[in-house]
């Protein structure tokens, strides 16, 4: 079980959305929640790594890496 606190404006566009096409809220928050979880934890992965300041890889030397290892 899970309660949500939302501000007025979100939960006013909240209760007309689930009105307007007869589905929940609950629905929508949980529609809302598995859409964009996973980035949430990207972007908590990459917070820690970079508090930690481990080494960083560029996108370019990912790329090249991944490239590399395709040919092996």
């Amino acid at each position: 079980m899970l309660a949500l606190r939302l501000p007025p404006e979100i939960e006013e566009r909240l209760d007309s959305l689930a009105h307007k096409t007869g589905r929940t809220k609950s629905f929508y928050a949980r529609e809302a929640i598995l859409k964009h979880i996973e980035d949430l934890e990207d972007i908590y992965l990459a917070e820690r790594r970079l508090a930690k300041n481990e080494r960083r890889i560029s996108l370019d030397d990912l790329e090249v890496d991944f490239a590399e290892d395709l040919k092996r």
